[in-house]
């Protein structure tokens, strides 16, 4: 095996080491030969990110030979930790706000739904101290991770009472009178302070770990090694912190690409630079791209929401009618309900008048879709509110729709058989695709200093930029981005292509190219000769019987109002001749 200069010299480092490694830069294979030149150490423990890294690192170690090596993630090492130990029963899902109400007897303090509004920022409270590295509840300043003003100021005034629940809801998961959560389960594991049995101990994806994994990680005796990429953190969401920056342990780096091209590095460096805008310090990043055209077998469309992803699977399905196979990572049912257990269908009934087919306690207590806004305004439930935004823009379409797609979905384990994989870049982390096309939803480098000007808040905006930064870098081959998203000295290549030209917003995008286009020469024909189909034909008629005007459905199916007078016209004639 060849290795660079890079990896032999991490190989060959002693003590505790972190490793900052570009994305694709092979840091799973300079692990294992880490690992391999260390047989002689009694044991080695690997922290995986998340159960389906821990499988699939598990099988490389194995085919190895490397048996002294154990994989775990931060939760199953804790499951073993505190569950049997304690005799505790865990909770098979996040408690929902609804059960917090009901658990913690909470009441309507002010006005209407306001228990929910608690139950909301005591399940939130919660999940900071569990995540946190502090020993007590007190020790935590809640109102530090809301942003929002309405959200701050209801949190401001009844902040005793919502840090004394949360208090009250840790006392019975801690004395078993209810199941357990799987975030209490690993606060549970950091506060016993644990002795890790191991001569080594390697930290995978370090730029997203939890503060209490990491007080259990750096208080270990063990050789330890940090393994991450600065740029590749997206989890600030789930108050996971940069374990590279929070250590002082020697830096080696791995600069060197083997997924893509020098020009997917070029536009990822520039990328970074953005963060120019909104801190002082050098950003700068060598990335040198040493991968190699080998072809086009698999094919992603990669979204910053699921409301983007969800729009521009629609737009798929709909327009694509020999499209036949598709898959969404994490599975499709994970993209109609919040994690809370909210569906997508009881925010479309709300909305459409439906409360009799409500079925979540919560949205069924809701007057209207404005006093449902209201509530996400001041628990800043972003879940909710992506779910609000879909069905406003889609309404009644939404069944349809998802049915189509449900449809067209394929089991994981066919996954390979996929003509398109949809995901969103959270639910895409560590995985790779030969070719991709991000959605017009992520941040723009104009959106970046506007947002800059209003809000001080440099770390949900660097995790902005991140998130770009991930999603171009999981090709192999080729790229597809959208003009606003292209950085102003990036040229185009072999391997990028720009999209949607005219696109303004995520909302209004209309392009509908895809990623498995027959020849990366042929230019993209025009959606107004773009020929009508039986599928389109049926939306256009019923789209106008709903009231539909004529700009709205030019706007709607990329056409000119001529178009769809003309296309109308003709429909409506043949169906008065069929009578």
């Amino acid at each position: 095996m060849d290795l660079t200069d890079e990896q032999n010299t991490i190989i060959n480092s002693t003590g505790n080491i972190k490793i900052n490694a570009v994305a694709g830069s092979g840091k799973t294979t300079t692990i294992i030969e880490y690992a391999r030149t260390r047989l002689k150490a009694s044991s080695i423990l690997y922290l995986a990110f998340n159960r389906s890294v821990r499988l699939e690192a598990t099988k490389k170690f194995f085919d190895k030979g490397l048996h002294h090596v154990k994989v775990e993630t931060a939760h199953s090492l804790a499951y073993r930790y505190t569950v049997f130990k304690h005799g505790y029963t865990i909770h098979s899902q996040n408690y929902t706000t609804n059960e917090i109400v009901q658990m913690l007897d909470l009441p309507s303090v002010e006005g209407r739904l306001t228990e929910y509004v608690l139950a909301n920022h005591i399940n939130r409270f919660f999940s900071y101290f569990c995540n946190s590295d502090k020993e007590t509840i007190q020790e935590l300043n809640y109102l530090d991770t809301i942003s929002d003003s309405k959200a701050q100021y209801f949190v401001s005034k009844y902040y005793e009472y919502i840090e004394s629940k949360t208090q009250a809801l840790y006392s019975k998961m801690n004395s078993g009178t209810i199941e357990i959560s799987h975030d209490f389960y690993l606060k549970k594991f950091q506060l016993l302070s644990p002795h890790l049995n191991y001569d080594y101990i390697l930290f995978d994806e370090g730029q997203d770990a939890s503060p209490a994994m990491l007080d259990v990680f750096f208080k270990q005796q063990s050789v330890k090694v940090i393994v991450g990429d600065t740029h590749q953190q997206i989890y600030g969401w789930r108050y996971a912190v940069n374990s590279l920056e929070k250590s002082d342990f020697k830096t080696y780096n791995l600069s060197t690409s083997f997924r893509f091209s020098q020009d997917i590095a070029n536009l990822a460096m520039e990328i970074i630079k953005w963060k120019r805008h909104i801190q002082e310090e050098a950003v700068d990043i060598p990335i040198t791209g040493k991968g190699t055209v080998q072809g086009v077998k698999s094919k992603a469309v990669l979204a910053r929401t699921n409301l983007g992803l969800l729009l521009k699977a629609t737009k798929y399905v709909m327009e694509k009618e020999t499209l036949s196979q598709i898959y969404f990572e994490g599975n499709i049912n994970s993209y109609t309900y919040a994690s809370d257990g909210t569906s997508l269908y009881d925010v479309l009934n709300l909305y459409s008048d439906r409360k009799r087919l409500i079925k979540d306690n919560l949205i069924k207590k809701m007057k209207s879709i404005e006093e449902l806004e209201e509530y996400i305004e001041k628990t800043e439930d972003i879940q909710l509110g992506m779910m609000v935004e879909i069905v406003k823009n889609y309404g009644d379409e939404i069944p349809g729709i998802i049915k189509i797609l449900k449809e067209k979905h394929i089991n994981s384990d066919e996954k390979e058989k996929a003509e398109i994989i949809f995901s969103t870049v959270h639910r895409c982390k560590g995985l790779e695709y030969d070719a991709i096309q991000i959605v017009n939803d992520f941040i723009t480098e104009k959106d970046l200093i506007q947002r800059k000007d209003k809000s001080p808040d440099t770390n949900k905006l660097n995790e902005e930029i991140n998130l770009l930064y991930v999603a171009v870098t999981r090709t192999k081959n080729i790229l597809y981005i959208p003009q606003m998203l292209m950085p102003e000295h990036s040229p185009l290549s072999q391997q990028i292509y720009i999209t949607n030209k005219s696109s303004q917003a995520a909302l209004e995008e209309t392009e509908t190219e895809s990623v498995i286009a027959p020849s990366l020469q042929k230019k993209k024909a025009s959606e107004k000769n773009k020929a009508w189909t039986e599928t389109l034909d049926r939306q256009l008629i019923g789209l106008y019987k709903e009231g539909m005007k004529t700009d709205e459905l030019a706007q709607r199916f990329s056409r000119t109002q001529g178009a769809i007078r003309a296309r109308l016209k003709k429909l409506l004639m043949s169906a008065v001749r069929k009578v």
